[in-house]
């Protein structure tokens, strides 16, 4: 296998080439939204062609006051771990405040989304498998809350996306006040 080749258009390195790669996070391509926080997936989902991970999605989001993932449900099991900061986690109609170094473990069709919360931004490592592609957006009055509900249930993703701010490549305001900045 050869080494994937990297690409910096704007907010980071992405790669432009299928392979293994290293890329520090500081340096990775990052996508913002200002009421979707910030979004590292390290590949390159919007490329012509894509670089996908075909088997697992792994990321990290910084969530800041005010900024949410929206609630849903996936047929695929999903992990969670917060690496800085604090966030509500929205599970199943209930409220769980998470801080750093907290894991959320998330079975198949657990409804689910985060809000930031606090004075610092929350890091958040989120990984999933890409078995399958169901999804589902519920609408949820407690995710509404957060603003990160939908108001009508769904399980298309361009109906529940279509009325959310869509992320640009851009790296995030909190940018300094993250952990690997230094």
């Amino acid at each position: 296998m050869r080494e994937a080749q990297l690409e910096d258009f704007g907010s980071g390195l992405t790669p432009v080439s299928e392979g293994w790669f290293v890329v520090n996070v500081r340096d990775a391509e990052w996508w913002f939204a200002e009421t979707r926080g910030a979004r590292c997936a390290f590949e390159n989902e919007y490329g012509d062609p894509p670089v996908e991970f075909a088997q697992l999605g792994i990321n990290v989001t910084v969530l800041e006051q005010g900024q949410s993932v929206l609630y849903h449900a996936e047929s695929n099991q999903e992990a969670f771990l917060v690496l800085s900061g604090e966030c509500v986690l929205i599970v199943e109609s209930e409220e769980r405040r998470l801080r750093a170094w907290d894991f959320f473990h998330c079975p198949p069709w657990t409804e689910h989304g985060f809000a930031g919360v606090g004075e610092e931004p929350c890091a958040i490592l989120m990984v999933g498998s890409r078995s399958s592609p169901g999804v589902r957006y519920p609408a949820s009055e407690l995710a509404a809350r957060h603003g990160a509900s939908v108001t009508e249930e769904t399980s298309d993703w361009r109906q529940a996306y279509g009325t959310v701010e869509s992320f640009r490549r851009e790296r995030s305001p909190s940018r300094a006040r993250l952990p690997w900045s230094s």
